[in-house]
């Protein structure tokens, strides 16, 4: 049986470890679980546009991925968990980064509305699981 490898991202990954003590990705042989990650940049600051804060969650998932040595075209399942709904400008901004992402494969995906987020200005997070190949 494969050992569990557990990784921390670099900037926001450490911030994270430092306070409240979890890891950013898990690997287990071939596959790579991730914790959620929001639109915070290394400061842990979330923007007010929504798109840039959906877009900045992708970019931590890419970044997340990548101390796992994974990337998005791994990705086969993708939770995403909302405060305040699901406005048409949501699915259209994350539907047009899956495009982007992963051009070659459309995932699994759960939405799920929640009230809050683990930081008070948090209004989605992402979490996914990759196969490396």
């Amino acid at each position: 049986m494969a050992k569990p490898e557990l990784f921390v991202t670099p900037g926001y990954g450490q911030k994270f470890h430092e306070l409240l003590h979890f890891s950013q990705a898990l690997k287990i042989g071939d596959r790579i679980e991730i914790s959620g990650q929001g639109g915070w940049n290394d400061e842990l600051e979330i923007p007010e546009s929504i798109v840039t804060e959906i877009e900045r969650a992708f970019e931590n998932v890419r970044r997340t991925l990548a101390t796992a040595g994974a990337d998005w075209k791994d990705v086969v399942h993708v939770n995403s968990y909302h405060v305040g709904g699901f406005p048409p400008i949501v699915n259209e901004t994350i539907a047009g980064l899956f495009r982007e992402y992963m051009p070659d494969r459309a995932p699994i995906w759960t939405q799920t509305g929640v009230e809050a987020l683990g930081l008070p200005a948090m209004r989605i997070e992402i979490r996914v699981t990759a196969i490396l190949e």
